[in-house]
């Protein structure tokens, strides 16, 4: 998902931070290739780092939105998100009217505004009511602007040229808004209002409301991005709210003894549904908002990881998404090659004229091998041998591009090297341009082998060869199977650093390792292609105080030449990152790394609005009674960053669903902080089952609440 963001000038796509979005509190929602960030009151202004706007397939379609009360912001009160994440609202009040003496006293008319997305249009409705003892007549405008901007020109990038804004198109009761790009493609926004306005113009609506004492009045605004369908507003509610709901029900549900981490599970669960996308080939997770409102193949797939163990249905539609967009051809424009899983899908119109490279783009080094890991983490939850035979032939043709097109040496190893000056510079999940160096901070010249790429490979040959042998290929089975242990061995010869206790974090164009401690090292151990010993020997590296902040395991060592605790790759935590690691604690039985993972995770919600992870946070150590620091780009909600607390507890669970129709509880581990914790809906197949943990000084103990169906619950201590 991440692109280039480190301040270099050679860095085209590194997001303009002139100020922090962190200096105003905004609030975001989202529905399918449509969402909005607004500040506190429901507004779009341009302040800030000036990314506030309703944005449609890739294009702000309002650049301001006011609310004025008798020329006047209103006083706030107060505003947050819905439970469910669909509905933002807010409590306002009017200001002091005055003209030499107060008319109307502050806080006399109370505003309730609440506004929702459904299906490419925005509804807002505006409640008054007068609590004075006297009838007023209130002045309402409603101030606007679409500035048609791309996200791309909203995050930095200058564009030498613009389309055409066209005449606004004045009605009695609504008004279009409309730019051609140069594209061709017209867009536009339309606003409708349930009441005239007494002055309709350009840039502004102007109401005279009469309210009554304690007369409720409604002003209702619809805005249509791009189409002329007007959804009849209760039932568009409906239709929002029932889709939440559905959402919820198909996912098993967890409470614990702990209200805190209720918060982040259930905030975390919701962003996750909020960044559910339809697609025609169902939902897939969109990355993160606002700079990465798109689909992303790496981003898409770990999401889908972190998810799989309570909603396994995500994974299903992720795969259909990345087979059906599988790259079949060579096209160095867009670092494709046959049976490579793409990077990122962007609209919009630089991606439409190829300003930018990212309408349908391959520069991905690890989403192939992870898509091929996916599917087989897939049938071990579900055992949906149907879908697999159905992507078959995409996951032979990943494995193959692994082969030809991934190792460019054919030492083995797989490597990435971008094949224009457009593309991404570093192509793993670290693909700042400066993420990938030497020991001297000397940048790393390609072809650029990863360390934790050699073991996504090795597990998508170790899972394909489960496949194959299901399908009734054995000789191929045979066959990758020989092809996994061939490179954890090699692996093991050229990337195990004795000196560092670590994995190098890659080898550079001429074979010789990057002999920096960074936590890719860390992502190789949920893989399975460290040794067991070497392991052992890594966490005591990445939990020492070098790497564990107190709040997490930082991208890279704070001993390193490049270190920054405020950098992008470089220095910083991210979630999805640590709860990679501590899943592969969990796989070498290592509780004590684990619960510090989670537990310092757990500590940070508690200074995060909403108790809401962001996509990373800054890598400075813990300070006693001290928040952690904030990045001021990060992407909040962020898809792989909400996933995390559900890999985090699976970890802890040690759950694994086993064919036929077992659940496994292996090894169960509880950190301090959750005493309890009840699953409701485990599913498998067409059983599930309601299961208790409690957590005790010595064990946990697992109760079997509710069992329906033909299934076995197996508890290993």
């Amino acid at each position: 998902m991440t692109m280039e963001s480190i301040i270099r000038l050679e860095d085209k796509y590194y997001i303009l931070a002139a100020s922090a979005n962190i200096d105003l509190r905004t609030q975001t929602i989202k529905h399918d290739e449509t969402f909005g960030v607004f500040d506190r009151l429901g507004d779009i202004l341009r302040l800030g780092m000036g990314e506030q706007g309703i944005y449609h397939r890739g294009t702000r379609h309002l650049s301001n939105w006011e609310l004025l009360v008798e020329g006047q912001r209103p006083l706030f009160l107060s505003s947050g998100i819905r439970e469910d994440n669909n509905v933002l609202s807010a409590d306002l009040a009017n200001p002091d009217v005055l003209k030499d003496k107060v008319l109307l006293a502050r806080e006399s008319v109370h505003f309730h505004r609440s506004k929702f997305l459904w299906e490419g249009q925005c509804y807002e409705s505006i409640y008054l009511i007068n609590f004075g003892l006297e009838p007023v007549s209130i002045s309402l405008s409603v101030v606007f602007d679409a500035d048609f901007e791309d996200v791309f020109e909203v995050r930095g990038i200058k564009r030498m040229q613009r389309g055409k804004f066209h005449p606004a198109q004045v009605g009695a009761q609504d008004i279009t808004l409309s730019y051609t790009g140069l594209d061709n493609v017209r867009r536009m926004t339309k606003l409708s209002f349930s009441v005239q306005p007494v002055l309709l113009q350009e840039r502004r609506a102007t109401f005279e409301i009469n309210l009554p004492p304690k007369v409720r009045e409604v002003l209702r605004i619809t805005m249509q991005f791009d189409h002329e369908k007007e959804e009849n507003w209760e039932r568009a509610f409906i239709l929002a709210n029932e889709t939440c709901r559905e959402r919820k029900a198909r996912a098993c549900h967890a409470c614990t003894s702990n209200e805190q981490f209720n918060s982040w599970f259930n905030t975390s669960l919701t962003d996750i549904h909020m960044m559910l996308t339809h697609t025609h080939y169902g939902v897939y997770p969109y990355a993160g908002v606002p700079w990465f409102n798109a689909a992303f193949g790496r981003d898409g797939i770990i999401t889908a990881l972190e998810c799989l163990w309570f909603e396994p249905d995500i994974a299903k539609d992720v795969l259909l998404y990345l087979a059906a967009n599988q790259a079949d051809s060579v096209d160095p424009e867009r670092d494709a090659e046959p049976g490579k899983i793409i990077h990122e899908v962007r609209f919009g119109e630089m991606a439409a004229l190829g300003e930018i490279p990212f309408g349908k783009y391959y520069g991905s080094v690890d989403s192939t091998p992870l898509f091929v890991y996916l599917a087989g983490a897939y049938y071990k939850r579900t055992g949906n041998l149907e879908l697999i035979r159905k992507i078959w032939p995409h996951l032979k043709l990943a494995l193959s591009w692994i082969d030809k097109y991934g190792d460019l040496d054919g030492d083995g190893f797989i490597e990435y090297s971008r094949r224009t000056g457009r593309g991404l510079r570093n192509q793993g999940w670290k693909d700042s341009s400066d993420s990938i160096f030497h020991e001297d901070g000397r940048l790393a010249e390609g072809p650029i082998a990863l360390c934790e790429v050699q073991g996504y490979v090795y597990a998508a040959k170790t899972e394909a060869a489960v496949l194959a042998s299901l399908l009734g290929e054995e000789e191929f089975s045979y066959e990758l199977r020989r092809e996994a242990e061939a490179l954890r061995e090699n692996f093991e010869k050229h990337y195990w650093l004795d000196d560092l206790n670590i994995y190098a974090v890659a080898l550079d164009g001429e074979k010789r390792p990057c002999r920096v401690r960074t936590s890719n090292a860390g992502q190789c151990i949920f893989t399975g292609i460290a040794s067991t010993e070497r392991v052992y020997k890594m966490a005591e590296a990445l939990m020492s105080p070098d790497f564990f902040s107190g709040w997490g395991i930082r991208t890279v060592a704070s001993t390193e030449a490049r270190y920054n605790p405020m950098s992008y790759h470089n220095g910083s935590i991210w979630p999805h990152d640590n709860a990679l690691i501590a899943l592969g604690f969990a796989r070498y039985e290592l509780k004590d790394p684990l619960l510090r993972i989670f537990k310092g995770m757990f500590d940070a919600t508690k200074y995060f609005d909403q108790n809401r992870l962001p996509e990373l946070f800054c890598g400075f150590h813990r300070r006693l009674d001290d928040s952690p620091t904030r990045y001021p780009v990060a992407c909040s909600p962020q898809a792989w960053a909400s996933g995390a607390v559900f890999m985090l507890l699976g970890a802890c669970l040690g759950l694994h669903l086993e064919q036929p129709k077992r659940i496994v509880l292996m090894h169960t581990t509880l950190p301090e902080f959750l005493q309890e914790v009840s699953l409701a809906g485990l599913k498998v197949h067409d059983a599930e089952v309601d299961l208790i943990l409690r957590r005790y000084r010595r064990n946990v103990g697992v109760e079997i609440v509710r069992k329906a169906g033909d299934m076995e619950v197996l508890v290993i201590k």
